[in-house]
């Protein structure tokens, strides 16, 4: 026989060939591998098992697009089935972004339909799972610093949860038991969930390894591999000792942190979005989240000044929530350079500012701040890489080659100043019991 789990979904992808060609597949059966990747079985067997997802259909014609996301309702995220690592997934936002995806991004084929679904903003969650069919454990469940709509594998995961509820995280653990007992996972399996609106709804199921099983191995000192090896070989968890449920879980907290190779790469752009751009990751630890995550972005390769200045250019749909993130990284000292549009809502904010001109313009610009070292941290949401030469990308590339954080989710940049404030308090001398210590 073949094991398919550690494989990636390219391995996935294989599973009906090879057994078409008479290899035995081991572990979780063809079948079941199926009923998760198709589309339309896997929403009839969340339906069954009344576990919520988002609403969402799959079309093998082009003229039906449009329809299918008016219906739904813009925002959509629009993918193909059978897809490597978010390989041209995108969220679009009107029906003219959603004709030019279908024209130039992908081809609709009947056995391979593109995927259209609603895009519910909100805290990602992913857990990782091993069961022989019968028990099913979970090593843990991580929560993306990066809401949905960044791709799992570029996104900042942190172990043990730290933001999300207890009934949300119930919630998770009983649609992890529930869909594993459905399809009889003999193996791994990996869930994706995003948290809207207090509930948690299922985004997508692996039934393989997913790039979190080194790190959760490592910081749980439970050998997935190997437990998973087991089971599609016919060990019973219990016997090794295991019960169904969530594992203990430590005190300290780990992060997941990407690693880029955008310097080494210089016709990618840095824009995070449903595809995959990282390269490798990097593990923080420590006792505090921000202690983590700080130890987390040295290790992979960001630094994080404590002083200087911050460039703002921002999307109009972002600019409300950018303007959260101009007052924290002013309260903490530094200096505010933005763009024309994003200048005056920071003005409009209350906050002091330097307007800076666009690419090309002879006053001092965006690009000759960064290239003059004036500014430490860029933030950008503009315009996905529809346009690759556009504004934004030149911002971001020099951001890059100069070795500066480009950060193009809010999150990320929430993230960091809470790092930098963390780091600030604690670096003061602190008077207690008349010693200063």
């Amino acid at each position: 026989g073949v094991i398919v789990q550690f494989g990636g979904q390219t391995a996935i992808n294989l599973a009906e060939g090879l057994e078409r060609r008479g290899v035995k597949v081991l572990g979780t059966s063809l079948q079941a591998i199926d009923a998760a990747e198709d589309r339309d079985k896997f929403e009839r067997l969340l339906d069954e098992l009344k576990v919520a997802k988002p609403e969402g259909a799959s079309i093998t014609k082009l003229e039906d697009a449009a329809e299918t996301a008016a219906k739904i309702g813009y925002p959509v995220l629009v993918r193909p089935s059978y897809v490597i690592g978010g390989s041209n997934m995108e969220i679009v936002y009107n029906e003219a972004e959603l004709h030019h995806y279908m024209e130039k991004r992908v081809h609709v084929r009947h056995d391979h339909p593109v995927l259209i679904d609603q895009y519910l903003t909100g805290i990602e969650v992913e857990v990782d799972a091993i069961s022989d069919g019968e028990t099913t454990i979970i090593p843990g469940i991580m929560e993306h610093i990066e809401r949905a709509g960044v791709h799992s594998g570029d996104s900042i995961a942190v172990y043990p949860t730290q933001t999300i509820t207890e009934e949300c995280r119930q919630q998770c653990i009983e649609a992890t038991m529930q869909i594993s007992r459905a399809l009889g996972v003999k193996g791994l399996i990996n869930i994706q969930f995003v948290i809207h609106q207090g509930k948690a709804y299922v985004l997508e199921v692996n039934p393989r390894a997913s790039r979190t099983i080194p790190f959760l191995s490592k910081i749980t000192h439970v050998t997935m591999a190997n437990i998973a090896t087991k089971a599609i070989l016919g060990q019973k968890l219990a016997d090794m000792g295991y019960v169904s449920g969530l594992l203990p879980e430590p005190e300290d907290v780990f992060v997941k942190v990407p690693v880029f190779s955008f310097e080494k790469l210089r016709s990618v752009d840095t824009l995070l979005g449903p595809e995959m751009k990282s390269t490798g990751e990097a593990i923080g630890h420590d006792r505090t989240l921000e202690k983590a995550l700080y130890k987390g972005l040295l290790a992979s390769g960001l630094s994080v000044p404590q002083e200087g200045a911050i460039l703002l250019t921002v999307a109009d749909k972002d600019k409300a929530e950018a303007m959260e993130i101009a007052k924290l990284f002013y309260a903490l000292g530094f200096q505010l350079y933005a763009t024309e549009g994003t200048s005056t809502a920071v003005e409009e904010a209350g906050l002091p500012v330097t307007t800076v001109g666009k690419v090309g313009s002879a006053e001092q610009n965006v690009i000759s701040i960064i290239e003059n070292g004036e500014v430490q941290f860029v933030v950008n949401t503009l315009t996905s890489g529809k346009q690759p030469r556009s504004d934004g990308f030149l911002i971001r590339r020099e951001a890059v080659e100069h070795g500066l954080a480009c950060l193009t989710s809010l999150d990320t940049a929430k993230a960091i100043a809470s790092i930098i404030e963390s780091m600030t308090f604690t670096a003061k001398p602190v008077v207690a019991g008349g010693v200063l210590s």
